[in-house]
C-alpha cells in the first residue's frame, strides 16, 4: 500500500472517529433521563412542608373552625337579584329625582330674576371674578372685580379650596367682563347663590351647581379659584360644553357641506376646518352628523358613510376632524348636487326613522353661491321646510353675500360672515340660538342628562386620576334651559342660558352596596345609547409616559366592548330599550391587570332609571356570588372586638352615611360606625345589614389576633413570613405583621397605598378573589411584582354550611419574602451524595443545584413562582421556555384562553386614525395600505419576526425607555391568558431540538395551584421554539367592501387579518357587528328618557 494510500485511510479512520464520537454525544445527550418517580417525591414534599407553613402563619385551620362552632346560629340566604335591582335602580332614581328637583329650582329663579330686571346699560356692579379674587396690586390694594372672597379646604369637593356660602364667577379671555351685557346678566343671576345654598342644605349630597349665560359667564357653586392655563388665558366657555349644548337645543341631525373649490385656498380654507370643527364641537351623542365636500363632484370625507348618518359621539367627531385636515382644494364650485345629496340623507332619515327624529339642519360653508339653486329647494325643502339652512361666509369678500343670505333666510336659517379665525366661535354658537327658539317659546323645559365625561377644567384633577378608581372617576351631569319670559321678548324666543349640576358617578354606584355583589359581581349603569356610565371594566385612562391621561374615546365606550362575551347584544339591546329582565352568561373574567383568567356564570339582572335615560344593571356570579351567610350578636358583644389594633374596614365603603351633616365628615367610616353603634352619633344614616356582618364578622375572626400574636411570642417567627391577613364579605380585615417595616420585603402590602389588595368600592381585594375562585382550605400561591419588588403571597377560601348550602365566608392567607420559600424548596429538590441509586432508572443522585438541570415552581397562570434566576420569577413560564410550554399546552395540561381589549391603547404607526378600527380610508389609500400590508408581511417572514408583538395595551406596562415615544391611539387587541387543567396531574416527555433531545418532568403539587417542572438545561431548543408571548396583538381590520344601505360602497373594511388575530370562537360577522355599532350607530332608543322636545 503506497503512502498515499495508508495516509488517506488514516485519514477517514480519523474522521469515522470524530463522527462517531460525534453521534455518541448526540446519543448521550438524548439519553440523559430525569426519573419521573423523583420528582413526584419531592412534589409531594414541597406539598406538605408548604402547606404546613402555610396553615400554621395563617392560622386556616383555627379560622374555618371558628366559623363550623358559629353555623348552628347562622343562616344562609340566596339573593334574590330581581328584588336587588329593583330596590338599588329605585334608591338612583331618587338620588337623580333629587337632583333635578334642584335643577328645576335654579331655573326657575333665574326666570324669574330676569322678568323684573330692566336692562341698565349704564349699570355699575362689583361681582367675584373667579380668576381674579384675593389678588392684589403691588401696592396691597385688590385688584378691580377682585377682593377678599374666604375659601377653604371641603372634602365634600374633593377637598378643593372652596366657599359655600357665595357663589363666583368665571369670564372666557375673549369675552370683555364688563360688557353692559355681562354685567344685566350677572345682576340678574344674583339671586341663584341663595338657591343655591339652600339646595345644598335640602340635598348635602349636591356636588357643583351653575349658570352658564348665553352672554358667556359662568357663575359656580360653591366659589371657587379658577385657575388659568399655562399662557394666563380663561379659555373654559360654558357655551362649548356638553351640558349647555345640549340643554339649549334639541337633538339634531346635521349635514355640513363644505366648498373646496380652489377659490377657498389659503387663510379660507384654514378657516373653514376650523369652522367645521366648531360645528362639530357641539354635537353630542344625541345627534347624528355627517360631512360633505364638494367642488364640481360631490364627496364625502368618509366614504364608509356614503348616504347616511352617524352618531356624533367623541369617536366620530374625532374621526371626521382628522379626515377635514387632508381635505385639499382644486376645482370649481357646484352647491346644487351637493344640496341635493345632503336633503337626500336627511329626507331619507326622517322616513325610516332614523337619526334624531327631531330637528334637521344643513351648514354650508363657502366664499359663494353662484348657481340657481332655488330649484332644489322647491324640490326638498319648500313649502314645509322642514330642513333648516345655516350660511356661513367665509373671507373678507361680501361679493357673494347676498346668495348666502338669501339661501339662510329662506329656509328658516341663520346667515353669517365669518372673516377671521377669531370670528368663527362666536358664529358657529348663532345657530344653537336658532335652534332653540321653538322650545324656548313653547317654553319647554326638557331636563338633559349627558353621557359620562372627566372634568378635566377642575384643578386637581391629576390627584383625582391617581387617588380614586378609574371607573368611577366620571360624572354626569343634569341640565335646563332658561327662558326670558318677559311678554315684550316672549316671541323672539330669548335663551337666557342653562342652569346645571354635575353627578359624581361614584355617589351613584354606591347605592349599589358592594358586600351584596361578592367578589365577582358588579353593578353598572348605561345611557339609551349603549354607552357605559359606570362599569368596574371601564378604563378611562392611560399611561402617556409617566402621565396618565383620558383616552381619546373615554365616554363612548359601548356594553358590547367590555360584555364581550354577549354576542348576540342581547343584554345590551334589553338594557338600551330600556327593558326589565335577567339573563345568564358563561363569561371569562380576568383579575391580576388581565394576566389570570377565570370562567364564571354570571346572572345579570337590568333595568331602566325612569325619568333619565339611564339603565341599571347588575350581576351576581353563581355558586359563592349569590350564598351570604349572616349572623348576628349584641352591639355590647361585637363592640369590644370591632376596636381591635388588627382590624379595619373598608375605607371607600359606605357603613354609615358621613356626607350629609357636615360635622360628621371628620369621622372615617370605622369611627362613624363605632360611634353609632355606641349610641353617640344617633343621627347617622347606617346600613344595619352591614354592621350586623360586620361586628358578627368582628366576634368571629377575633380569635386570630390572639393566635397570631401567640406565634409571634411563643414561637421564633421563621425568617421571610412577613405577614398573616384575613377578610370577610363585610369588607372587614385583619393584618398581623410579623415582621418590622425595617425588614419586610412587600413595605407596601395591605397599605393604604396598595389598592389592588384592599377593598375598594369597584373591587374585592384580588387575594380573596383568586381565593373564591379555588378550592376552599387548599392553599392558591402567586407572585407579586410591586415595581421590581417581588414576594409571595398564599390565600385560600374559609366557608359556612348551613341548611345544605356552603357559602363562602372570606379569605385568609400569609404574605412571604422569596428567600422563604426558596430555601425550602432547595433543600427538597436535591438528592444527597448518599443516596440509594441502585433502583432509579435515570440520574441519581438528582439535584435542582445541578447546572445540568432547570427547575420552576410554576402557578396554575403559567407564572414563575420561583426559579434559580430571581429574574425570571413572575414572568410566564413560556417567555422562558418556549419548547416545554409549547408541549404542555399540546398534552393539554395548560389550555390558552383568548380575552379580548376593546379599550387598548396602540402605537400610531401612520399617525392617521383617531380610533380603534379605524382604517377607514380612501381606495386610493386602501391600495397603498395593501402594498404596505404585503411587503411588511414578507419582510416578517424573512426575519422570523412577530410584528404584531410591538402593539400593546394599557394592560400591560413595558418597563423599556425609548428615546422617541410613538402617540398612542385607541384600538381593539387579542391577548391569551393560560389555566392549568388539574385533572392533568404529571407529564414527562422528549423534545427534539436539532442536534440534542430535552427531557423534561411536571408534577403537580398536591394541595396547591403550583406545578413542579424539571428540565434539561443543556439542550438549547430556543431556535426551533420561540417563546410564548403574552403581549396582546392588534386586531387589524382590512381592505374588503362593505355593503351600506344596500349598495357598495368603497369602504375598506373589516376582514379581521388571520395574522394578528385569532379565536375561533369570535367570527368576523360578530367583530363586524362591533365594527358597526361603533361607527354606525343610525338609531337609537328615547323612550326611557323624558320626552324631548324638537
Amino acid at each position: 500500500m503506497s503512502g498515499a494510500q495508508s495516509g488517506k485511510l488514516s485519514g477517514t479512520r480519523k474522521l469515522l472517529g470524530i463522527v462517531g464520537f460525534f453521534f455518541l454525544w448526540i446519543s448521550a445527550q438524548a439519553q440523559m433521563k430525569i426519573p419521573p418517580d423523583t420528582v413526584q417525591q419531592w412534589a409531594f414534599v414541597i406539598s406538605d412542608q408548604f402547606r404546613s407553613l402555610t396553615t400554621k402563619y395563617s392560622g386556616s385551620l383555627l379560622m374555618q373552625k371558628k366559623l363550623r362552632d358559629v353555623e348552628s346560629i347562622i343562616k344562609i340566604v340566596e339573593l334574590d337579584g330581581e328584588d336587588l335591582v329593583k330596590e338599588y335602580s329605585d334608591e338612583i332614581e331618587r338620588m337623580l329625582g333629587s337632583k333635578m328637583k334642584s335643577v328645576k329650582r335654579l331655573a326657575e329663579s333665574a326666570e324669574d330674576a330676569d322678568l323684573y330686571h330692566e336692562f341698565n346699560a349704564s349699570l355699575q356692579f362689583d361681582y367675584y371674578n373667579s380668576m381674579l379674587i384675593n389678588s392684589g396690586e403691588d401696592d396691597g390694594t385688590n385688584v378691580d372685580l377682585g377682593g377678599f372672597f374666604p375659601l377653604e379646604e371641603n372634602e365634600h369637593f374633593n377637598n378643593m379650596a372652596v366657599n359655600t356660602l357665595q357663589s363666583d364667577i368665571q369670564v372666557p379671555t375673549n369675552v370683555y367682563n364688563k360688557d353692559p351685557n355681562i354685567l344685566n346678566a350677572i345682576y340678574n343671576s344674583e339671586a341663584l347663590n341663595d338657591v343655591f345654598i339652600g339646595n345644598f342644605q335640602k340635598d348635602p349630597t349636591l356636588t357643583w351647581q351653575y349658570f352658564g349665560s348665553s352672554t358667556g359667564f359662568f357663575r359656580i357653586y360653591p366659589g371657587i379659584k379658577w385657575t388659568p392655563d399655562s399662557n394666563g388665558v380663561a379659555a373654559f366657555d360654558c357655551r362649548n360644553r356638553n351640558w349647555y349644548i345640549q340643554a339649549a337645543t334639541s337633538p339634531k341631525d346635521i349635514i355640513i357641506m363644505v366648498d373646496i373649490s380652489g377659490s377657498m385656498k389659503g387663510l379660507k380654507m384654514t378657516i373653514a376646518k376650523h369652522t367645521i370643527n366648531t360645528i362639530l364641537d357641539t354635537l353630542g351623542e344625541n345627534d347624528f352628523v355627517n360631512v360633505i365636500a364638494y367642488t364640481d363632484y360631490v364627496r364625502y370625507v368618509e366614504p364608509c358613510f356614503k348616504g347616511t348618518l352617524v352618531q356624533a359621539d367623541l369617536d366620530n367627531r374625532e374621526h371626521f376632524k382628522l379626515l377635514v385636515e387632508e381635505l385639499h382644494v382644486k376645482g370649481e364650485a357646484k352647491i346644487k348636487n351637493a344640496m341635493k345629496e345632503s336633503f337626500k340623507i336627511l329626507n331619507e332619515a326622517r322616513v325610516n326613522g332614523q337619526g334624531s327624529m327631531c330637528n334637521q339642519a344643513i351648514m354650508l360653508i363657502t366664499d359663494g353661491a353662484m348657481e340657481d339653486f332655488e330649484s332644489v329647494f322647491e324640490e326638498f325643502n319648500w313649502p314645509e321646510r322642514r330642513v333648516r339652512v345655516f350660511t356661513y361666509l367665509i373671507g373678507r369678500e361680501m361679493t357673494f353675500a347676498r346668495n348666502t343670505k338669501w339661501i339662510a333666510c329662506n329656509n328658516k336659517g341663520y346667515y353669517t360672515h365669518i372673516s377671521t379665525l377669531a370670528d368663527v366661535q362666536e358664529n358657529v354658537m348663532e345657530y344653537l340660538h336658532v335652534l332653540s327658539r321653538p322650545m324656548v317659546i313653547n317654553h319647554d323645559h326638557d331636563i338633559i342628562w349627558t353621557e359620562a365625561y372627566m372634568d378635566t377644567v377642575l384643578p386637581n384633577t391629576k390627584e383625582l386620576f391617581t387617588t380614586k378608581a378609574q371607573s368611577l372617576l366620571l360624572m354626569t351631569s343634569v341640565a335646563m334651559p332658561v327662558f326670558s319670559k318677559k311678554k315684550e321678548t316672549l316671541s323672539h324666543g330669548i335663551l337666557l342660558g342653562v342652569v346645571g349640576s354635575d353627578i359624581p358617578l361614584m355617589e351613584v354606584m354606591k347605592l349599589a352596596p358592594r358586600y351584596m355583589l361578592g367578589a365577582h359581581g358588579y353593578a353598572f349603569l348605561i345611557t339609551n345609547n349603549g354607552y357605559i356610565l359606570a362599569h368596574p371594566d371601564l378604563r378611562p385612562l392611560y399611561k402617556d409616559g409617566k402621565k396618565l391621561k383620558p383616552k381619546p374615546n373615554y365616554n363612548s365606550v359601548d356594553l358590547s366592548e367590555v360584555e364581550w362575551k354577549d354576542k348576540e347584544e342581547k343584554l345590551r339591546t334589553a338594557m338600551v330599550e330600556g327593558k326589565t329582565g335577567r339573563m345568564s352568561l358563561a363569561v371569562t373574567a380576568s383579575v391580576d391587570k388581565g394576566k389570570r383568567p377565570l370562567y364564571l356564570t354570571n346572572d345579570y339582572f337590568y333595568t331602566n332609571i325612569d325619568e333619565t335615560p339611564f339603565s341599571f344593571g347588575m350581576v351576581l356570579t353563581r355558586g359563592h356570588g349569590k350564598l351570604m351567610f349572616m349572623g348576628n350578636v349584641s352591639v355590647e358583644e361585637g363592640l369590644d372586638d370591632l376596636t381591635s389594633p388588627d382590624l379595619t374596614i373598608a375605607s371607600e365603603w359606605t357603613y354609615c352615611e358621613t356626607d350629609i351633616d357636615p360635622s360628621h365628615r371628620k369621622y372615617s367610616q370605622l369611627q362613624a360606625a363605632v360611634r353609632y353603634l355606641m349610641g353617640k352619633e344617633p343621627d347617622l344614616e347606617c346600613d344595619e345589614v352591614l354592621l350586623q356582618q360586620t361586628l358578627f364578622d368582628a366576634v368571629v375572626t377575633a380569635p386570630m389576633e390572639a393566635y397570631w400574636n401567640a406565634l409571634m411570642l411563643d414561637d421564633r417567627v421563621e425568617p421571610g413570613v412577613e405577614a398573616a391577613f384575613l377578610g370577610t364579605r363585610a369588607g372587614l380585615m385583619r393584618v398581623t405583621r410579623y415582621a418590622g417595616v425595617e425588614t419586610r420585603v412587600a413595605k407596601r402590602f395591605l397599605t393604604p397605598t396598595d389598592k389592588d389588595n384592599l377593598f375598594t368600592i369597584d373591587h374585592f381585594p384580588l387575594w380573596y378573589r383568586l381565593a373564591a375562585e379555588n378550592t376552599p382550605g387548599s392553599f392558591l400561591y402567586y407572585v407579586i411584582n410591586d415595581k421590581g419588588v417581588k414576594y409571595i403571597v398564599a390565600t385560600t377560601a374559609v366557608t359556612v354550611s348551613s341548611g345544605g348550602k356552603t357559602a363562602t365566608a372570606g379569605a385568609i392567607g400569609v404574605q412571604m419574602s422569596l428567600d422563604c420559600l426558596e430555601k425550602r424548596f432547595w433543600a427538597i429538590a436535591k438528592q444527597p451524595s448518599d443516596t440509594d441509586c441502585s433502583t432509579i432508572e435515570g440520574v441519581c443522585p438528582l439535584s435542582c443545584e445541578s447546572d445540568d438541570l432547570n427547575c420552576f415552581l410554576v402557578d396554575n397562570n403559567g407564572f414563575i413562582l420561583l426559579s434559580k434566576d430571581r429574574n425570571e420569577v413572575g414572568r410566564f413560564f413560556g417567555e422562558v421556555d418556549g419548547s416545554v410550554m409549547a408541549s404542555l399546552i399540546k398534552m393539554g395540561m395548560f389550555k390558552k384562553v383568548s380575552l379580548f381589549d376593546y379599550q387598548a391603547m396602540c402605537k400610531n404607526h401612520h399617525h392617521h386614525h383617531a380610533n380603534s378600527a379605524r382604517p377607514l380610508l380612501s381606495p386610493l389609500y386602501g391600495v397603498a395600505a395593501l402594498m404596505r400590508w404585503f411587503f411588511s408581511n414578507a419582510l416578517m417572514f424573512l426575519l422570523d419576526f412577530n410584528l404584531c408583538g410591538l402593539w400593546h395595551s394599557d394592560y400591560f406596562v413595558d418597563g423599556h425607555r425609548q428615546r422617541k415615544v410613538e402617540p398612542l391611539q385607541p384600538c381593539d387587541t387579542e391577548y391569551p391568558g393560560f389555566m392549568y387543567d388539574s385533572s392533568i396531574k404529571e407529564a414527562n416527555s422528549l423534545i427534539k431540538c436539532g442536534r440534542c433531545q430535552k427531557m423534561f418532568v411536571v408534577q403537580q403539587i398536591p394541595d396547591s395551584n403550583l406545578v413542579l417542572v424539571v428540565t434539561q438545561a443543556d439542550c438549547d431548543c430556543s431556535r426551533q421554539y420561540g417563546p410564548i408571548l403574552l403581549q396582546p396583538k392588534e386586531i387589524k381590520y382590512i381592505l374588503p367592501l362593505l355593503i351600506l344601505n344596500n349598495e357598495l360602497s368603497q369602504c375598506p373594511l373589516l376582514e379581521t387579518n388571520s395574522y394578528c388575530s385569532g379565536d375561533p370562537n369570535v367570527t368576523s360577522d360578530q367583530v363586524l357587528s362591533v365594527y358597526l355599532r361603533k361607527r354606525i350607530s343610525q338609531w337609537k332608543f328615547l323612550g326611557n328618557a323624558a320626552q324631548i322636545t324638537c
